[in-house]
């Protein structure tokens, strides 16, 4: 599964995923890991959730995203949850079609593997292309 948490700044959308991270600590079994462009969470966050800063690897694309993401669940199968904060950011762009495709791509992979995916970016949501559509939290502009 794969929910984008999608609204422009200022909705809420970090505080919303920090909710649901906090409350699958509770509920699920394995493993659950957060990667964002900087730290900024580092003290929202439970400490069970496993917390990645991405830019000191310096990598650029979607391309590297999902090569991270593979390698990630390589090292650790217990893997059952990962978040996304910022994906935009992480991606290097905000192209709605690149992002579409990501989503695409971790659904797949999230399928395949027993992952779910959660992720927040800067976008409106009445404003998203029909391909981001179905992984479009339906509340989080409110």
């Amino acid at each position: 599964m794969v929910k984008l948490i999608a609204g422009l700044s200022g909705t809420g959308k970090t505080q919303r995923m920090l909710n649901e991270i906090n409350e699958a600590v509770e509920k699920e079994s394995g493993s659950l890991v957060c990667i964002e462009l900087k730290t900024s969470l580092r003290y929202d966050l439970n400490y069970k959730v496993r917390l990645i800063e991405y830019q000191p690897y310096q990598l650029e694309g979607a391309e590297s995203l999902k090569a991270f993401i593979s390698g990630l669940h390589a090292g650790n199968f217990d893997i059952t949850h990962v978040y996304l904060k910022s994906v935009h950011r992480l991606l290097g762009s905000d192209d709605a079609k690149l992002l579409s495709q990501f989503c695409g791509w971790c659904d797949r992979f999230g399928r395949e593997n027993g992952i779910d995916f959660t992720m927040t970016a800067r976008l409106d949501p009445a404003d998203a292309p029909s391909a981001l559509r179905p992984f479009l939290e339906t509340n989080a502009a409110e």
